[in-house]
């Protein structure tokens, strides 16, 4: 069994070729780097608290560098989750790691799977600043039991998902939501990979608290070891 030591570099083996969880037309070089992170000089102008107007940032942050998507996040301390009580309940640590990665395209957008796998669970977190509707799948691979999240997906993703439905790896599974169901931010994917889902159905902690790190670092390596956008 591949222990979680291991877990990243059986991730990164699995294909040698970059998996894609968008229309697998976009090359890598029309996925664009974004620091959303708080030591981002240029983002301290921008009201954070503000879906449209972050969104606005982000489109030209994108057009400037003639993407498609903008990504990034994995192990970003960010500012944005202060706006949300869901982050940050009273005598709490403040959660504001982002532990997964972000794709920031229309909303709409068509997500695909890109590993074969069933649905584990699927819900839609609607408190503010919060996933909206979200699927978790299970994967397989020689005999390693893993999880993938998809976060901030439009409602009719999950009108008719049943928990152990099949997908073979390039189905689409779902669209991405606008700000207005997905937890109020501008559209994208929160994609993450989960090593143990613990007790956790249709949601998992996509942000944590710099106590909980090392954890979560462990438990939900860096997407990009599928996704490979970065070579």
């Amino acid at each position: 069994m591949v222990d979680r030591l291991n877990f990243s570099e059986f991730l990164f083996c699995i294909n040698t070729k970059p998996l894609r969880v968008l229309d697998v037309s976009i090359q890598n070089l029309k996925y664009i780097k974004l620091d959303l992170s708080e030591s981002n000089k240029e983002l301290q102008a921008v009201d954070v608290s503000s879906s449209s107007k972050l969104e606005i940032f982000i489109t030209n942050h994108i057009k400037k560098n003639d993407g498609i998507v903008a990504f990034g996040g994995y192990n970003e301390t960010r500012t944005i989750y202060k706006r949300s009580n869901h982050f940050n309940l009273p005598s709490a640590n403040e959660r504001n790691i982002h532990i997964g990665m972000d794709l920031w395209c229309d909303a709409n957008s068509p997500v695909f799977v890109p590993l074969d796998a069933i649905v584990h669970s699927f819900k839609n977190n609607a408190n503010f600043g919060d996933y909206g509707p979200t699927i978790i799948l299970k994967h397989e691979i020689e005999t390693v039991e893993f999880y993938t999240l998809y976060g901030h997906l439009s409602l009719k993703s999950i009108e008719h998902l049943q928990v152990g439905q099949v997908f073979k790896q390039g189905d689409q599974l779902a669209t991405l939501g606008d700000a207005t169901i997905n937890g109020d931010y501008p559209p994208h994917l929160h994609f993450q990979i989960i090593k143990d889902i613990e007790y956790y159905n249709g949601d998992y902690p996509g942000v944590c608290s710099k106590t909980d790190l090392n954890f979560y670092l462990k438990n939900c390596p860096d997407p990009n070891l599928l996704l490979k956008l970065e070579l």
